[in-house]
């Protein structure tokens, strides 16, 4: 396939997306004789995630990942020390088939935890099942060594399951922020939704010579309209380990907080070596405690794996000690084992992350919800806006396996985004740029910068007020 060739979304018979430029299209069959397999609802049965009732979403990409190696990735990095990681070109074959923008939208794989947090009478019980979907929403992190492509300014993604929808856009480009905002999607005419999950993500790098460190700057927030309540958190710290065999793990400490009633829970994601036993990778351990700074449960788990929950009592028969001078982080817990699921009785399971598919280290360790949110589905040309992550040929030469042409398409996109800044250089990028559904606000609790969602995004009749990006 030579660079000349321009990729379309669209299979084979749906015509030619105005996303690419001219020239001949490239199907999705020319990448597989046979279709991708699927699963009747995209994911695992039970209620661990996001997509019932939306049957057919595939459970394998077009086509496994590139062969990688951990020394070629070192040996490039070993040329950006002291560089800013975001202004550096990767080579594509270290890129996920996905945008930042799919990826954020991971967040909300097991959504139903946020429905079933919006039903509990209890302020200890919503934001205990708040925590858990805040952990949860790492899950799908693990094993994943890709780089997702950097969103270009204007970029939009929408995801819509049985159980919420979610709209992304990238409204900032130096520095790179992701806005989003989901619902549970079913409130009614002059009703409320159950749940509304909003924030921004500005992912900072660090290059630490034998790691990187991602630090995800911004605020998340989970507002309960029926309880008149916001929670708030900022996620924890990535690191990749690149010396050796690559791995990653999540470090520091995430604090979700009731705004309204000021209950808080505390989670400690211990780094590895934390435990002289070994096997201690992955662990968070932590209170809830309440606006007197008392502590109510205690959360532990792996956020790869489970969460689970204890009464105090309980944890402290276990230890064989008493907790009421340990930190609400757990940070200085009497020395005990890396706890599996529920090591210390009477405690409940609250989430265990659905099993991924046999073979998903070919497929980028891409967790069952991931394979699809790239999938071009029937009636998508005309219903996704011309923004839309799915149109990027970039990603979707990638996607097929097109190396040349996912690598050419990026730099085509780049420099046409280049471009359109030329005429603004040494100006401000909000003097000259405004985002489509999303402005700029301080969060009325931690007073950071933040973005609020303006609606009509999922109401909208026609585009023109997109911006041409692709």
């Amino acid at each position: 396939m030579s660079s000349q060739q321009q990729l379309s979304p669209v299979p084979v018979g749906g015509g030619v997306s105005s996303a690419s430029s001219s020239g001949s299209a490239v199907s999705f069959k020319s990448a597989s004789d046979a279709p991708p397999s699927t699963e009747p609802n995209g994911h695992s049965s039970g209620n661990n995630g996001g997509g019932g009732g939306d049957g057919g979403i595939r459970t394998r990409l077009p086509v496994p990942q590139p062969e990688k190696s951990d020394l070629n990735l070192w040996s490039f990095l070993k040329q950006c020390i002291g560089k800013e990681l975001t202004k550096i070109t990767m080579p594509v074959q270290w890129n996920e088939p996905i945008s930042l923008l799919q990826r954020v939208s991971e967040y909300m794989n097991y959504s139903f935890l946020l429905k079933l947090a919006s039903t509990r009478q209890d302020a200890e019980e919503r934001l205990m099942w708040v925590s858990t979907f805040a952990v949860s929403a790492l899950a799908s992190n693990y094993g994943r060594m890709g780089k997702p492509f950097n969103p270009l300014l204007g970029e939009t993604y929408e995801l819509k399951r049985e159980n919420f929808r979610i709209v992304c856009e990238q409204v900032g480009h130096h520095p790179p922020v992701s806005a989003f905002y989901a619902d549970c999607g079913s409130a009614g005419a002059g009703s409320q939704p159950d749940f509304v999950f909003h924030g921004s993500v500005y992912p900072k790098p660090k290059f630490w010579g034998k790691s990187v460190e991602f630090q995800p700057k911004g605020t998340c927030s989970v507002d309960m309209p029926a309880w008149n309540e916001t929670y708030t958190w900022s996620n924890v710290n990535c690191v990749v380990h690149i010396i050796g065999s690559m791995s990653m793990e999540h470090q520091g400490t995430m604090e979700i907080v009731n705004q309204t009633t000021k209950h808080r829970c505390v989670l400690s994601f211990k780094p590895g070596g934390w435990f002289s036993g070994g096997n201690d990778l992955h662990f968070v351990e932590g209170f809830i405690v309440d606006r007197n700074k008392q502590k109510k449960r205690f959360i532990y788990g792996r956020w790869t794996e489970f969460i689970c929950c204890v009464d105090i009592p309980s944890l402290e028969e276990h230890l064989g000690a008493k907790v009421d001078k340990v930190d609400p982080s757990a940070s200085n817990m009497p020395k005990h084992e890396p706890l599996t699921m529920a090591a210390i009785p009477n405690s409940k399971l609250l989430w265990q992350a659905d099993p991924r598919v046999e073979d998903a280290d070919r497929y980028y360790n891409f967790s069952r919800f991931t394979m699809g949110l790239n999938e071009w589905r029937d009636g998508m040309e005309a219903e996704i806006c011309p923004t839309d992550s799915r149109r990027r040929p970039d990603i979707r030469a990638l996607e097929i396996g097109a190396f040349d042409l996912a690598a050419s398409e990026k730099e085509r996109l780049e420099n046409k985004q280049r471009e359109y800044r030329k005429p603004f250089k040494g100006r401000k990028e909000h003097d000259w740029w405004q985002p489509r559904w999303f402005l700029p606000i301080k969060n009325e609790h931690n007073k950071e910068d933040d973005w609020k969602y303006v609606g009509g995004y999922w109401e909208r009749k026609q585009y023109n007020e997109c911006p041409d990006i692709f």
